[in-house]
């Protein structure tokens, strides 16, 4: 997969991870951008821009917009590293706002499902993500089922514009305390 395909696909994912709950918490967005300005880890991208049309789409049509990104991740043919680092940027987005709700881990359950991966290999190196990696999809129609479940269970709401929100002010501790 071409690097500038997979790094949308892997901002794609951590956005979705952010937004699957309903909530966007404002710890996801500095994660997010924290791993963008320090590691580079969605590659060159315009990362407020990218946010903000990610924003947009799943505005329009939440269940839409998270279906496509369920079919985009079944289509990408990834190597082992990139299904890794896959992973990790999910479950570190889901475990930002550091409350982890069952829809947050089903939605994971339905990326993991998508994933060649062994857990073996992903337990070796993160041990503290064996929650995420129990078994319980069991089969292509379980999977659609759970998928289903999630779309049924989980209503999404407008989000703000991320653009709109200022960074420097996210970081501070303060925002935390006046507006969690």
């Amino acid at each position: 997969m071409e690097q500038q395909i997979f790094d949308k696909l892997l901002l794609k994912t951590a956005f979705s991870c952010m937004a699957c709950d309903g909530d966007i918490d404002k710890r996801e967005i500095v994660l997010i951008k924290t791993m963008h300005q320090n590691k580079k880890i969605f590659g060159n991208i315009d990362i407020d821009f990218e946010l903000d049309n990610l924003l947009l789409q799943i505005n329009r049509d939440g269940h839409q917009f998270l279906k496509s990104f369920f079919s985009e991740l079944t289509a990408s043919s990834l190597s082992e590293q990139n299904e890794m680092k896959l992973i990790e940027v999910a479950i570190e987005t889901i475990k930002a706002d550091e409350k982890i709700e069952y829809s947050e881990v089903k939605f994971f359950k339905v990326i993991r499902s998508n994933l060649k991966i062994k857990n073996d290999v992903i337990l070796a190196l993160h041990p503290d993500f064996e929650e995420y990696l129990e078994q319980d999809i069991i089969s292509e129609s379980y999977t659609r089922r759970l998928q289903d479940d999630f779309f049924d269970t989980k209503t999404l709401k407008e989000f703000q514009l991320i653009s709109s929100i200022n960074f420097d002010l996210l970081k501070s501790n303060e925002i935390f305390t006046e507006n969690n």
